[in-house]
Order: structure tokens, then sequence, then C-alpha cells
């Protein structure tokens, strides 16, 4: 495989797992989003013709790799027979898709507020719109994957609603594109860890596929409107943004997986709550997951210590 300019592969369209972007090309926004126009329009892809809505499900296939399941390895976990354990997979992956489609939501609100009086003719602008567009189409993608998976989806608590609400209206510069880049890299972590695996369902694996390829320029673009954001920032305003998209990061990684996920598959939800909670084997996963990202956070300043202690106790750090 053979990485291209825009970070993503030239062959299969992904970025290797713990990539960190090279920005010794980058020149600005501008110049990066010539680059992600043009490979949008040779590498995008169509959940709509690619993935059998139809197909019957496999009973014997997981909704996500076992070793990425909040339980696994817990003594919970190891009390479930595998059909449980299946069906688990199932709704946390429904989990995460249907969180992703909140998220995706106020990234496309965000990036429609910063482009609504921008330069139209520019190519930062043309990018704006085909990102708006992939979400959009990510977004019913993961409908219906949570349809097909259990027929049901899930949404974040009130009070993270509310806090979401504040977030797209009040984020601005290098904090709504970090909180854009933080919400996308770990949703890439968890599906880039399923999308090869041959025991997880099918079309599973290409709506993952499909996600990690698109998302690898979301994540470029976000990452260079960062850089862009903090030339000639000052301390105080960096320790300030840091700390805001630190605590977005925490709320957002603790609202993928839905406590109502593991009622709906038979279990208790306070013994599985409290057996995520202590789960040494997937807090260790997310973290060596995420390491690239918390490296690109650090390299632009926004790793700060009350920010890290945001992310350790969302355990990507």
């Amino acid at each position: 495989m053979t990485v291209i300019a825009d970070n993503t592969v030239a062959q299969d369209g992904t970025q290797p797992q713990g990539a960190v972007a090279d920005s010794r090309l980058d020149q600005g926004p501008q110049e990066v989003s010539d680059r992600l126009i043009a490979s949008a329009a040779r590498l995008s892809r169509n959940a709509m013709t690619e993935v059998d809505w139809d197909e019957p499900l496999d009973p014997t296939k997981y909704g996500c790799s076992p070793e990425w399941c909040t339980l696994y390895g817990t003594d919970l976990w190891n009390s479930l027979d595998e059909k449980q354990q299946i069906e688990l997979t199932k709704h946390e992956t429904a989990s995460v898709a249907s969180n992703g489609i909140w998220f995706e939501m106020i990234l496309q609100e965000m990036v429609l507020r910063d482009q609504y009086l921008g330069e139209y003719h520019s190519p930062e602008f043309q990018w704006s719109l085909i990102e708006i567009a992939d979400e959009c189409r990510h977004s019913l993608m993961f409908a219906k994957g949570s349809e097909k998976l259990v027929g049901t989806s899930y949404r974040p608590s009130k009070l993270v609603g509310f806090l979401g609400q504040g977030f797209k209206l009040l984020a601005r510069k290098e904090v709504a594109y970090a909180g854009i880049l933080v919400a996308e890299e770990v949703l890439d972590v968890l599906q880039r860890g399923c999308m090869n695996d041959d025991r997880v369902l099918p079309f599973v694996r290409t709506i993952n596929e499909i996600h990690v390829l698109e998302e690898s320029r979301h994540m470029k673009f976000a990452r260079e409107e960062v850089r862009e954001s903090l030339k000639g920032v000052g301390w105080l305003r960096r320790q300030i943004s840091a700390l805001i998209i630190a605590i977005a990061g925490f709320v957002i990684v603790g609202s993928l997986h839905s406590p109502q996920a593991y009622v709906n598959a038979g279990l208790d939800r306070k013994q599985a709550m409290a057996a995520r909670q202590k789960n040494a084997h997937f807090h260790s996963m997310m973290r060596g997951s995420c390491q690239h990202l918390m490296e690109f956070l650090d390299s632009v300043g926004l790793l700060t210590r009350p920010a890290a202690y945001w992310y350790r106790r969302a355990h990507i750090l």
C-alpha cells in the first residue's frame, strides 16, 4: 500500500492504524481542500448500493469483534453463552452508530455555520459541502444499519443532548474542529478494529470500511483547520480551548455505548455498567488505538495537564 498526500491510501482507501498526519506537504486549508476534493471524486463510496440491506443476518456472526466489546474479558462476559455475546455486540454496534449520527448532526451544523458567509468560490468552501454531504450519507447508513441489526436506535441522555446543543452553538475555530476530530478519531478506532474481522457480519464490515475511508479525509481537514486556527494564539486561549475540547471528548466517548444497549441485550444495567467501568482490557484497547490522536493534540499544544485529566477519565490516554 502506498500512502498518498491526503492521508488516504491509494489501494484500499484506508490509512494505517496509529498513523500520525504528516504536515510537511500541507500549505493550509485551501491546498488541503483541493487534494481532498480530488480524493473524494476518486474514492467516495455509496452504501445504498454496496450494502446488501436485504441479506438475512447470519446468527453466528458478531456485530463487532468480541475484543472490542466493552465487556470482553470480564466475568460477566465469560458468563454469557456465544448467542448472548453475539446479541450484546449487535446492540453495542447499533449504539455506537446511533450516537455517531447524533454527533454527525452536530458536526454538520458547525461546518455549515463556519462556511455561512465564506468564500463560495474557494476549495475550502467546496470541500465543506462535500463533507456535509458525506455526513448525511453516513448518518443514513448508520440508521439503516441499526435498523437491520437490532430494529432500534439509541440516543444520548437528555443531559448530554442539552450539552451537545450548547457545544454546537458556542464552539468556534479550534474548539469546533478539534472536537470534531476527537469524535471522529474515536469512532474510527472502534470501526477500524472490526472492519477486517471475518467473525463480524459482512454488512457491518462494509459499513465500517466505507466510514473509515471517508472519515480519513474529514479528519485530515479537521487537523488542518485546528493548525490554522491556533496560529498566533496565546497561552490562555490555548489552555481554555484544550480544556473545553477534552471535556467534550469525555462526554462523547462516554455516550457511545448506551446503558440501554445492555438492557436490550438481556443484561442487568447496573451489573453491566459496573463491569464496563472496571474493564481494563477495553480501556487498554482504547488507549493504545488513540495514541496518534493524543500525539496530534500534543503537537499543537492542546494536550495540557487539565485536558489530560479528562482524557484519562475517558480512558483514551
